[in-house]
């Protein structure tokens, strides 16, 4: 293991004590200092809001699971097992009441519209959050459809209460049983849902949990992003069924669903808009607080939003990625029914022209967002990273490396990875993951929007998103002018990149989108100023270097070959200074190398595929965007 990431896993959890390092390709051991740094002084958690505590035991564990050797496995492979648990998985909305039904579920192949197992075990066995293609699920292949199955309790203490199974995400369509009561169905690989299962419930002993799943991947129209049956080039591997965690947690019949939070700088307050269920009659009441201390409140009906006063509010940049608590509570009779936890962070993105020149600004200031390409793959768990530590890890190489920005390229992160990247500071530009289909039909139009919609709503709270890109080089584009109208009512508070890669499909200047992206590799592209439209390069770089022992089987791909580390490094700051003459010169607002890690086939990451070896000198590397950043974010003279 080398030096970054023993320090990395022994401070973000993963690996526990850090074992000595080992050489590799670059000075790796410089960048221990660096991932230390990363930790120092950083803001405290947010605070003063409710907590999840424990979860609740699930009933009698499965047994018979077994991971399957990977093709590459990481520091964290050998960690796995049933008993591993991630933590409450959804930070910005947090109960005191949970259970975990991560672990090991019966699995078997299904037949298109056969009925559900009920009653039956399933013949094999699968480790959940992980898709079945991973080898830590322990299925390592693809069924179109399947069917999971497990059997679990629920605590006496839940009596009386509502009880709802949540999934983080589920690829594709998924249809839930329990005890043999068909509950619903859902669409979308990439959305966080819900579903009420108190009606099915047995008044007490096991109970029954089927999901049925229908996974086409890009033999259907569904968004997909990158993946692919048949794997290949910048194709990867397909990532079916449950990818992230399945839990349950017990609710009044009164209860919260969800809540927005929009911090408004001019006036320094927050707006507050709670969602509830059955809720006609009661108050809402929310707080802020910065650490234990309460700094602001309102209260109002359920169908209002509230007006929170933050008073000298401290601002979220990556510099200071400071977050405050927030607590919501749901209040009848004057008696409370419901509180849930939660945190934001003040700040504001926008495109401002200076000089008829559009860029970008952070706070009303001037900020170049220098970031990677982060396509979120493991050679171990497919999407799905192996542990929590796993899941910060390429955060945090990448603020430790001195970029403020990450591009998440076609793939959704579980809830976790956002508040990683809000407490560390990382700006996200976040892709909706692209159709297969050239030409989409209206069908598969909708459903692009409807998936998109809830990927909004899922996420819309995170300050580390300041970006939607919707579309990639024109891959299943259609009707980019509404989408991008669509995005803007959805979510008035960002930007929209209606296009990255625009000059593939040369649509984005009459889209209304807020900035015009282009794509050059391996040098990064000229942009034409504009009066209206802030300029940023999406993609550029893709500089190779081959690791053996660390790469994917026969894997090539890369836009420029290297044959060792220092040129690699060299070329890398060749490039990144002429990102910062496009800064200087033309305003260039933001630019995203390709890319923090290898993936599958492709080896132009700065670290391998398996996270053990850095390709690259981070003293260089972290001087040269420290620079890019600086000269990008200055005022005009």
């Amino acid at each position: 293991m080398t030096a970054m990431l023993a320090v990395a896993v022994a401070l973000f959890g993963g690996l526990g004590k850090a074992a000595a390092a080992e050489p590799g390709p670059a000075d790796t051991g410089a960048i221990s200092g660096l991932i230390a740094g990363v930790t120092k002084g950083l803001p405290p958690a947010p605070s003063a809001a409710p907590q999840p505590g424990a979860s609740a035991p699930a009933g009698p564990p499965q047994t018979g699971w077994r991971a399957r050797r990977p093709v590459l496995s990481t520091p964290w492979t050998a960690q796995v097992s049933p008993t591993e648990n991630w933590g409450y998985p959804r930070p910005q909305m947090t109960r005191t009441a949970w259970e975990n039904l991560d672990g090991v579920w019966q699995f078997g192949a299904a037949a298109a519209g056969a009925p559900p197992p009920v009653g039956v075990a399933l013949p094999r066995r699968i480790m959940v959050p992980f898709p079945m293609e991973s080898a830590l699920s322990g299925v390592g292949a693809h069924y179109e459809h399947s069917w999971y199955r497990r059997t679990f309790t629920i605590p006496s203490s839940w009596a009386g209460q509502r009880v709802l199974l949540n999934f983080g995400a589920v690829d594709w369509e998924a249809t839930v049983w329990v005890n043999g009561r068909r509950i619903g169905t859902h669409r979308g690989g990439y959305d966080p849902f819900s579903m009420d299962i108190t009606a099915a419930l047995r008044p007490a002993g096991t109970q029954e949990v089927i999901v049925g799943v229908d996974a086409p991947v890009d033999l259907g129209g569904e968004p997909v992003g990158k993946q692919r049956l048949r794997p290949g080039s910048i194709w990867f591997t397909a990532n079916s069924g449950i990818w992230q965690t399945v839990w349950l947690e017990p609710v009044p019949a009164a209860h919260i669903d969800s809540i927005r939070a929009t911090p408004d700088l001019q006036d320094d307050t927050l707006s507050v808009t709670v969602h509830t269920t059955d809720a006609a009659g009661d108050t809402i009441q929310a707080l802020a607080y910065q650490g234990a201390q309460e700094v602001g409140s309102a209260q109002g009906s359920p169908t209002g939003t509230l007006t929170i006063p933050v008073p000298n509010a401290r601002l979220w940049s990556p510099q200071n990625p400071y977050l405050y608590g927030l607590t919501v509570r749901l209040v009848g009779g004057g008696t409370p029914i419901d509180a849930v936890g939660s945190y934001f962070g003040m700040r504001s993105i926008s495109v401002v022209s200076v000089g008829g020149v559009a860029r970008v600004e952070l706070n009303g200031q001037p900020t170049f967002m220098l970031g990677t390409l982060d396509q979120g793959y493991w050679p171990d768990g497919g999407y799905t990273a192996p542990t929590p530590g796993a899941l910060t890890y390429d955060l945090l190489v990448e603020k430790a490396l001195g970029f403020n920005t990450v591009r998440e390229h076609m793939k959704v992160e579980p809830q976790q990875w956002y508040y990683d990247a809000d407490r560390l500071g990382m700006l996200v530009w976040q892709d909706m993951p692209a159709m297969v289909l050239a030409k989409p039909t209206p069908a598969a139009q909708q459903e692009f929007l409807r998936e998109l919609h809830a990927i909004v709503n899922a996420n819309i709270d995170h300050p580390s998103i300041v970006q939607w890109d919707p579309f990639n080089e024109g891959w299943g584009e259609f009707d980019p002018g509404q989408v991008t109208r669509d995005l803007h009512t959805w979510d008035p508070s960002r930007l929209v990149d209606t296009t990255s890669g625009y000059n593939h499909c040369r649509c984005g200047r009459s889209s209304g989108s807020d900035v015009i992206d282009e794509h050059s590799y391996p040098s990064p592209g000229i942009q034409a100023a504009s009066a209206t439209q802030a300029t940023e390069d999406g993609e550029f770089g893709g500089l190779s270097l081959v690791v053996p022992g660390h790469v994917w089987p026969k894997a090539t791909f890369g836009y420029e070959r290297e044959a060792d580390s220092q040129i690699l490094t060299d070329r890398y700051v060749d490039l990144l200074g002429e990102v910062d003459l496009l800064a200087l010169q033309t305003r260039l607002s933001g630019a995203i190398y390709t890319q923090v890690s290898d993936v599958d086939d492709e080896v132009d990451g700065l670290v391998t595929f398996d996270r053990r070896e850095l390709k690259v000198s981070p003293a260089l590397v972290r001087s040269i965007n420290a620079r890019v950043i600086a000269d990008g974010s200055q005022a005009p003279a």
